[in-house]
Parts: C-alpha cells; structure tokens; sequence
C-alpha cells in the first residue's frame, strides 16, 4: 500500500474518532441539560406546590372558624313538600327512573293548574314551580338543599383559594355503631336490619361480610350501647396522716379513702360517641368500597357510605332519614316497611313535632314505636361540616363533626387532609 493511501486512511480514522466523540460528548451534554432543566422545573413546581397548599390549608382552617362561628345562629328548619317528589327512594332509582319520577311530578303538578313560569329557587308559594329545565334540577331533602345538605353549599374566595363549605345532618342515615350493639332480646332484628339496609344500598354479600367483619375488630375495644343510666365510680385517694413515735418524732403514715365520683349520662354519652368517632375513621373500616358509586350520573352521585354514619351517631331523625334507613331504625319493632311508607307520606306535609305526635300520626302501630323510640328522633343535634379549599393545583380539606344543641355547639372529631 502506498503512503499516500495510509495516511489517507489515518485521517479519515482520526476524523471519524472525533466526530464519534462530539456526538458522544453533544448526547451527554444534552442529557445534562434535560435532566438540570427536569430538576429545576421539577422543583419549581414543588416550590408552587407548597405556596399553593400552603395558601389553600389556611384558607380551609380560616373556613373551619368561619363555619362554626356561623353555625351557632343556624336553626335548621324542616320544610313542607306536598306537591314535590320525596327524595327517600333516589338511592336506588337509575337514571330513566329518576326523570320517570321528574316527569310524573310534572304532569301531576301541571294538571292541578300550577304556575310553571316561576324559578323554583324564588318559590315563595307551593303553587309556582318551575319545570323548564326540570332534568337538571335536583330532588329538594327535608332542608330544602338536596338530600342530606341542611343549608345550600357555601362558596367565597380567601385570596386565591376557592373556598365550598356543606353541612351534612348526620342524624339523616344509618348509625353504623348499631350494626355492633349486643342485646339478646332484638339480636336477630339488629343483624337484620343491618343486612337489609346494607343491600338497599347496594352491597353485595362478600361485602356486607368483609364489613362485618371490619365492624367485629372494632367490637373488641369497645361495645357500643343505647341505654345509659347514672353510674357511680369509686377510686382510692391518697391521704396523708401523722403519728409520734415513742422518741417523739412525727413521721406521715399514707391511708387511703374512698372517692365516688357519679358519671352522668350525658358524659357516658359524649365519651362513647367520641370514641367510636374514631373507631370508625381508622383504617379497619375500608371506606374505599363503602365509597364505590352505585350510581353517577350529572349531580347525582349514590353510594352506600352517602347513607352511613361513621361519626358514632345513636340515633335517626325520622323527619329526614330516606326509606332504608328509617326501615333499619323501625325493624326493631317490627312493621317497619308500613311505618316507614306512612312517615315518609305525612311528614311531607308536616314534619313531626315529637314522637308523641308520631304515635298520634301512625295509628295502629303503638307497640311497635314504644321498642323503637330509643332509637329515633324527631330534631337532628348531629351534623357533619365539610370544607374544600383549592389554591392553584393544591387541594385541602376538612370534615368537623359536631353536636348542636340550641347555639352550644361541642366538636367531635377533625378530620384534615
């Protein structure tokens, strides 16, 4: 081979090196650039993030002070809805049924000579009511707000952070503490009224029992109860007493004595209900498949936990508690599916004053509503207040559950996150 050839050769090998090492070095480089530049978007929208969260939790505890403040001078009125659909049986209506229902109202309401050219949100008499865009109208509850809302969403501004605020009545659904009750005498009808109620709302068998289950873990720290009496604790305090020995001096010889302390109901009450607030917010109830949408569909949303009390309530509002649960609270007794259907017919007339007044009302049914009156109330004191503060891409929220009675109003569990 001649020289001219090989050194041809040699620079055309040194050429192609270095060329092989720009692109290897421009792929680095570049590599470098993208994985920099990843970081650093990366951490500026983590920076973001935690301006947004940061301006959205505050929004949310400013919320929460605000809606307890408010709270105290909201008396929330039941509401006369003789000419409207009742909202008890919408848990199980699928979608055609739920505007067979709207249609059946409209023509009913259209043949008595109602005025339909009025916004049903300005009604200020039951003869004018609105059915032009009656499909995307919701079922009014007892409130008035859409079933277990007691008073309209809230929504307002803190700044950047969009602020929602509903208030749910707790006394409207199912206990969950009464799945755990233990009496001897109504065993069958507890278990019964909680497998009837679990399948109206839409369980299937390997559910309800996975919730048994669940609900069985919690019965082995503490029993839930209904009937509470005064009682009284003894304990032994400590008192100090002096004695002289024979060399004169004194010395303090412990003794005890015996202290009874009477526990009102009231405070057994309170105490059972904050400990089983928080039983059933731990982990062992699996709230992801009470949660599961039975059905979805524009603003209507179904699920089973919609319809539960996690919060350790002991009693059910008859004036506001939909067809399934008010058939769990009067299983006891028997006759339920015949109470419930006569309850849900006259209270939307005239909500009910007191049990008396119920027994009054339902005639025939007596012994059935004495067994069953421990487990039933007429003025709801329970209420759940849930808040929602969204700042940019952070989202926050907080559910505060509380008692009410009159304007004293007393927190029961805070749930943040």
């Amino acid at each position: 081979m001649s020289k001219k050839l090989k050194k041809r050769n040699i620079t055309r090998n040194r050429s192609g090196i270095v060329l092989l090492v720009t692109l290897v070095l421009l792929v680095v480089l570049s590599t470098l650039g993208y994985t920099v530049s990843s970081r650093v978007t990366a951490q500026r929208l983590r920076n973001q993030y935690i301006i947004d969260y940061s301006k959205a939790r505050y929004a949310c505890d400013s919320a929460v002070k605000y809606a307890l403040t408010t709270l105290e001078g909201i008396e929330p009125q039941l509401i006369a809805r003789p000419y409207e659909p009742d909202f008890s049986d919408l848990f199980h209506l699928d979608q055609s049924e739920y505007q067979q229902l709207l249609e059946e109202w409209k023509q009913e309401s259209q043949s008595l000579g109602f005025d339909t050219s009025i916004s049903s949100n300005d009604i200020n008499d039951v003869n004018q009511i609105n059915f032009s865009d009656l499909y995307s109208s919701n079922i009014p509850g007892p409130y008035g707000p859409p079933w277990p809302l007691v008073t309209y969403p809230s929504e307002f501004e803190i700044s950047s952070a969009k602020i929602r605020i509903e208030i749910e009545d707790e006394n409207a659904k199912y206990p969950l503490g009464w799945a755990l009750l233990k009496n001897k005498e109504f065993q069958r009808e507890i278990d019964a009224g909680f497998e009837s109620f679990c399948e109206m709302s839409g369980l299937e068998t390997e559910q309800i029992d996975s919730l048994k289950a669940e609900l069985n873990e919690i019965g082995k720290f503490d029993s839930f109860k209904i009937d509470f009496k005064p009682i009284t604790k003894t304990s032994r305090v400590p008192v100090r007493t002096s004695s002289t020995s024979k060399n004169r001096s004194t010395r303090s010889t412990p003794a005890y004595t015996v202290k009874r302390t009477i526990v009102s109901t009231a405070s057994q009450i309170s105490e059972q209900t904050t400990n089983f607030a928080k039983f059933f917010q731990c982990p062992i109830i699996d709230k992801e498949m009470l949660s599961q949408p039975t059905i979805i569909d524009g603003d209507r949303k179904e699920s089973p936990l919609k319809y539960i009390s996690t919060w350790g309530t002991r009693k059910v509002n008859i004036n506001t508690a939909p067809r399934h649960v008010l058939e769990a609270a009067f299983i006891f007794g028997g006759n339920q599916v015949e109470i419930a259907d006569k309850i849900i017919q006259i209270r939307r007339e005239k909500p009910f004053k007191n049990i008396d007044d119920l027994k009054r009302s339902v005639v025939g049914y007596s012994d059935s509503i004495n067994i069953c009156e421990k487990y039933i109330t007429t003025t709801s004191t329970f209420f759940t207040i849930k808040i929602t503060a969204i700042s940019g891409v952070a989202e926050t929220s907080s559910i505060i559950a509380i008692t009410k009675e009159g304007n004293r109003i007393k927190r029961i569990a805070v749930i943040n996150s």
